[in-house]
């Protein structure tokens, strides 16, 4: 059977922290047999995404109308290397990915834009909050034409959770243990090879 029933998580309080995680989605839709690609952030809220997109990005016209729509949400990944198992194992790659279908629709309200702009911010500030987004900032007000928002309701979830779970408790163990630390090492020499 694939996908194997252990690397499938079909709870959906796991996916909506993956979610709110890593709000950044690959969204995902069809015009004229061909799949147009944004990776836009969301914002989940009960059983539906926010999200808002530039007006000349060529996917917009498709995020109107009760289209279909696929979204995929990356948590963390990483080689997992048989070194790390006291098992005979294979080399693997072990990763978190949130698959859903759903109906799009555009939200036309200016003033639920603002609002939805302002909370995205919020939402994206946290836990520090360094920056509000204030309602009569000049730059906002000037750039809503340009900005369209809309609203997904979900109708499929799939979370893929493979994690080592289907090897022994203390091999599980150190898979979690490599994840972390692969994750902090590639950014930190991801970040130093570009700046």
């Amino acid at each position: 059977m694939y996908p194997p029933k252990q690397h499938q998580d079909n709870n959906i309080d796991h996916m909506i922290e993956v979610i709110k995680t890593y709000p950044l989605a690959t969204v995902i839709s069809v015009k004229d047999h061909h799949p147009l690609i944004t990776h836009l952030p969301l914002v989940y809220e009960d059983g539906k995404l926010i999200g808002h997109i530039d007006i000349y990005n060529p996917q917009a016209e498709l995020l109107k109308g009760d289209n279909d729509v696929t979204l995929i949400f990356a948590g963390p990944e990483c080689y997992i290397s048989p070194s790390i198992y006291s098992t005979t194992q294979l080399p693997t790659w072990n990763y978190i990915k949130v698959h859903l279908k759903g109906k799009v629709r555009a939200i036309e309200s200016k003033a639920a834009l603002k609002q939805s702009l302002i909370t995205m911010t919020e939402f994206l500030e946290a836990p520090d909050h360094k920056y509000t987004l204030e309602s009569d900032n000049p730059r906002l007000d000037k750039n809503l034409d340009y900005i369209e928002m809309f609203e997904i309701t979900i109708t499929d979830w799939e979370g893929k959770f493979k994690l080592s779970q289907d090897k022994k408790p203390s091999d599980t163990k150190a898979a979690r243990k490599e994840l972390i630390r692969a994750n902090t090492q590639s950014i930190t020499h991801f970040l130093d090879q570009i700046f």
